[in-house]
């Protein structure tokens, strides 16, 4: 499964919003990678703080997620949630 979603989060795939997406990335029975949408890097651990910010992904850019696993769908749904919510505070 995947899908291709815009960040909102003013901060981008940074800080807060990056620990949440990781955080939510891990709950779910499921393998997901995460890369810009237009293809010019390499599809990263999902579950990985270090892999994901080094992306470098900024607020309004797409990104495409692939899941794989029993959780795949509500994985995607999730992480898709958490990249579409504007970071609060």
């Amino acid at each position: 499964m995947d899908r291709t979603v815009t960040v909102v989060p003013e901060a981008g795939l940074h800080a807060r919003p990056a620990a949440t997406f990781v955080e939510t990335a891990s709950e779910y029975d499921a393998t997901v990678t995460i890369s810009p949408a237009d293809g010019d890097a390499n599809p990263v651990d999902a579950s990985s703080m270090l892999a994901v910010t080094g992306l470098g992904v900024k607020s309004g850019e797409d990104v495409r997620l692939v899941a794989e696993g029993d959780d795949a769908e509500a994985a995607l749904d999730a992480l898709e949630d958490v990249l579409s919510t504007p970071e609060s505070g």
